[in-house]
C-alpha cells in the first residue's frame, strides 16, 4: 500500500512538474513574443517617423521648387510690364524728335541774331569812322583858316559865320559821340598821341606834350585819329 502510493506520488509530482514547465516555457514564449511584438512596433513607428521626414523633406523641396519658379514667373511679369512702360509710342518719339529739332534751331537762331547785330554794330562802327575821317579834315581847313584871319578881322560878318560853322561841326561831332584828345600839358600816350618832334624843355617835364600839330578824335572810346604831337624832354 505504502508502495503504490508513493508511485502515485512520483507520478503527481511528474505531472506537477511537467505542467509548470509547461507554464515556464508558455510564459516564456509569451515573454519572446511579447518582445518581438515590441520591437517590430519600434521599427514600425522609426519607419513611420524616417517616413514622414523623407515626406516633409520632399514636401519642403516642392514648395521651394514652387517658389522659385513663381519668382521666375514673377519676375517674368515684371520685365514684361518694365518693358511695356519704358517702350515709347512712335507718336512721343516723334514728338520728343521734333522738341528736339526745334530746340536746336531756335539757339542755331538766336546765335545767328546775335552774331548779325554784333557784325551790324561792327560795320556800323566802321562806316562812321570812314565818314567822320572824311569830315575830320574840313573842321581842320576851318581851324587853320580861323587861326589866320587877324585879330583886327574877327569882328567882321564873314568871319563871325565861319566861325559859327565851325563850331556847329564841333557840337555834332560830339553828339555823335566824336571827342577831340586833349594833347598840349599831357603826358604822351602812344595810344593816343603820335610824336612827330621831340624837344628840350626845362620848364616841362618828361614825356609832356609841348604843341600839337593835328587835333585827334576818338569815336566811341576808339582813336580815330591820332593827335599830331610834338613832346618834350
Amino acid at each position: 500500500m505504502e508502495e503504490k502510493f508513493s508511485k502515485e506520488d512520483m507520478v503527481k509530482e511528474a505531472v506537477e512538474e511537467a505542467k509548470a514547465k509547461a507554464a515556464e516555457e508558455a510564459a516564456q514564449a509569451d515573454a519572446e513574443e511579447a518582445a518581438e511584438t515590441e520591437s517590430t512596433a519600434d521599427a514600425e513607428e522609426a519607419a513611420g517617423t524616417e517616413s514622414a521626414a523623407d515626406a516633409e523633406a520632399e514636401d519642403a523641396a516642392d514648395s521651394e521648387e514652387d517658389a522659385v519658379e513663381e519668382d521666375a514667373e514673377t519676375e517674368k511679369k515684371g520685365k514684361k510690364l518694365f518693358g511695356k512702360r519704358n517702350k515709347k509710342d512712335k507718336k512721343d518719339e516723334k514728338i520728343e524728335e521734333l522738341t528736339d529739332r526745334l530746340t536746336r534751331q531756335m539757339a542755331e537762331f538766336d546765335n545767328f541774331r546775335k552774331r548779325t547785330e554784333k557784325e551790324k554794330s561792327q560795320m556800323y562802327e566802321i562806316g562812321a569812322k570812314d565818314i567822320i575821317n572824311k569830315i575830320l579834315p574840313v573842321v581842320d581847313n576851318f581851324e587853320r583858316g580861323l587861326a589866320a584871319v587877324p585879330e583886327e578881322e574877327k569882328d567882321q560878318p564873314f568871319v563871325e559865320g565861319m566861325e559859327k560853322i565851325y563850331k556847329h561841326f564841333l557840337t555834332t561831332l560830339d553828339e555823335i559821340g566824336v571827342k577831340p584828345i586833349e594833347a598840349v600839358g599831357q603826358e604822351f600816350n602812344p595810344d593816343l598821341h603820335n610824336a612827330v618832334m621831340h624837344v628840350e624843355d626845362e620848364e616841362l617835364g618828361e614825356n609832356i606834350i609841348a604843341e600839337e600839330f593835328q587835333k585827334g578824335y576818338t569815336y566811341r572810346d576808339g582813336v580815330v585819329r591820332h593827335s599830331m604831337v610834338k613832346v618834350a624832354n
